[in-house]
C-alpha cells in the first residue's frame, strides 16, 4: 500500500526537519568518502585470499558490488546538510578500484559526522525510468546486474564467492550468492532491507571541508561483518539468499560493516 511505502521513506530520511537547525551556509566544496573493501584487518583480493568468517568457514569473494545513496553531514552544533538526491547515488564495486570514492558537495564547514543508506530508497526504485540514469540505469541480467527485472526493485548488496561450506552447483564449483535488496513494496508491504548507517568521525578526524581544500573520510568496509553482527549468518545454512525473509538477518549487519579509519583534511 501507498502508505506503507511512504512510512518506510519518512523513518528511513537522512534527517527530520524539527531534528536541527537549518543549514545557511551558501559556500560549497567538494567531500569525498572513501571506502576500502577489507576482510578484517586485510585488504579484500577478489578470487584470492582464504578468509575465514566467525563460524569457522573459510571463504574467498569473486564479486562485491553494493549501493551508497542519500549522504548527509552533521556539524557540532546539529546542523545537518543533504545532499540533493539526484546527486547522491553510487554503485562501489570491489572490482573496480576507481568507483570507491562518493564526492559530493556540502556547504564549507567541519563536520563531525556522515549519514548515508545502503540501499536505494523506495522513491527511487519506483520512479520514472527518466529519474534512474547513470549507476541507477536498470541494465544487466540478475548475475550481474543490480536490478532485479523480475521483482522491479534494486539489488542493494551483492556478494558471491566461494567456499567449501556451500553445496556444489552446476559448474562444479562451491559457490555461495547474497543479492539483497527489497524496498518496502509498492502496492502492498514487502520485505524493507534499506538500512542507514551512521558514522561518528570525531575519534579519528571530522571533515574539514573548505573551498579549494580536500577533505576525504577514509571508511573500511569489512565483509567479514556480514557474517557476524546482530546476526550470525553461516554459509553452510545458508549459502544462497536473496528475496527471502532471512536477507533481513544481512541487511540488520550492513550497518556494522562500515568504521572510520581516518580523514585526510588539505588546505590549499
Amino acid at each position: 500500500m501507498l502508505w506503507y511505502t511512504l512510512l518506510s521513506v519518512m523513518l528511513l530520511s537522512c534527517s527530520k526537519s524539527n531534528d536541527h537547525q537549518p543549514f545557511t551556509d551558501t559556500a560549497k566544496a567538494t567531500l569525498s568518502i572513501e571506502f576500502n573493501n577489507v576482510v578484517g584487518t586485510d585488504s579484500l583480493v577478489l578470487g584470492a585470499g582464504n578468509y575465514r568468517n566467525s563460524s569457522g568457514e573459510v571463504f574467498s569473494v569473486s564479486l562485491l558490488q553494493y549501493f551508497i545513496s542519500n549522504i548527509s553531514v552533521r556539524k557540532a552544533d546539529g546542523t545537518i546538510f543533504t545532499v540533493p538526491q539526484d546527486s547522491s547515488y553510487f554503485l562501489i564495486k570491489a572490482q573496480d578500484p576507481s568507483t570507491r570514492f562518493a564526492r559530493v558537495s556540502v556547504p564549507e564547514g567541519d563536520y563531525v559526522a556522515i549519514s548515508f543508506l545502503l540501499g536505494i530508497d523506495s522513491l527511487r526504485n519506483t520512479a520514472d525510468i527518466s529519474k534512474r540514469t547513470g549507476v541507477l540505469e536498470p541494465a544487466g541480467d540478475m548475475e550481474n546486474g543490480m536490478y532485479w527485472g523480475w521483482n522491479s526493485g534494486y539489488i542493494f548488496f551483492k556478494m558471491e564467492g566461494i567456499s567449501g561450506q556451500a553445496p556444489m552447483d552446476p559448474s562444479g564449483q562451491h559457490k555461495f550468492r547474497y543479492h539483497i535488496g527489497g524496498f518496502g513494496g509498492y502496492s502492498a508491504p514487502t520485505i524493507n532491507n534499506i538500512r542507514k548507517v551512521t558514522i561518528d568521525l570525531t575519534p579519528a578526524g571530522k571533515a574539514v571541508v573548505r573551498a579549494g581544500g580536500k577533505s576525504n573520510v577514509c571508511l573500511m568496509v569489512d565483509v567479514a561483518r556480514m557474517f557476524d553482527g546482530l546476526s550470525r549468518v553461516s554459509i553452510a545454512s545458508n549459502p544462497t539468499v536473496m528475496f527471502g525473509a532471512y536477507s533481513a538477518s544481512i541487511a540488520n549487519n550492513f550497518p556494522g560493516m562500515f568504521r572510520h579509519s581516518h580523514t585526510e583534511n588539505q588546505q590549499l
